[in-house]
C-alpha cells in the first residue's frame, strides 16, 4: 500500500490537483489499484453543478492518468536514481456510465496494455460500488525530472 505522503513524494501534483488518495495495489509492470474518496469538499464542486454536484469526467481521467503515472514511474528501471516524472501523451475510447458525486469512492484499476520504453500505454477503469462509471485507455511517457 502507498499512502498520500509517498504519492506525494512521487508525483509532483498538489492541492487542488492531486486527485488520489491511495494506492491499494502495485503489480510493477502490470497493474495498480488506487482510491479517491469524493466529498463536497472538493473545489470544482462550486461550479460543477450548484445544486446538482457532479464530479468532472476530465477529473476522473486525470485521477486515473495520476495512478497510472505511479504505476510507469515505479516500474521504470532504466532511470533508476533519477527523480522521474510521468507525462501524460494521450487519451483514447473514453467512456463515462454514470455520474460521480459526493459520498462515492472511486476505485481505480489500471493494466499495462503495453510498455516501450519511454512510452506506457494502460487500460484504465473506474469503479463505485462496484460498478463501471468511466473507463479508458490511456498513454504517457516517463522522462528524467527537468528541475530549473
Amino acid at each position: 500500500m502507498i499512502d498520500i505522503k509517498e504519492i506525494q513524494s512521487i508525483l509532483p501534483h498538489r492541492y487542488p490537483f492531486l486527485l488520489i488518495d491511495r494506492i491499494l495495489e502495485l503489480e510493477q509492470g502490470k497493474r495498480i489499484v488506487g482510491i479517491k474518496n469524493v466529498t463536497i469538499n472538493e473545489p470544482f464542486f462550486q461550479g460543477h453543478f450548484p445544486g446538482n454536484p457532479i464530479m468532472p469526467g476530465v477529473l476522473i481521467l486525470e485521477a486515473m492518468a495520476q495512478i497510472g503515472g505511479i504505476l510507469a514511474i515505479k516500474s521504470t528501471a532504466s532511470l533508476e536514481g533519477k527523480e522521474k516524472i510521468a507525462l501524460f501523451l494521450g487519451i483514447e475510447k473514453a467512456k463515462f456510465r454514470k455520474p460521480v458525486v459526493p459520498g462515492d469512492q472511486l476505485r481505480f484499476e489500471i493494466e499495462v496494455i503495453h510498455e516501450r520504453m519511454p512510452i506506457w500505454k494502460v487500460s484504465a477503469k473506474a469503479f463505485v460500488d462496484g460498478k463501471v462509471v468511466c473507463e479508458s485507455e490511456l498513454t504517457a511517457m516517463v522522462t528524467e525530472k527537468k528541475n530549473e
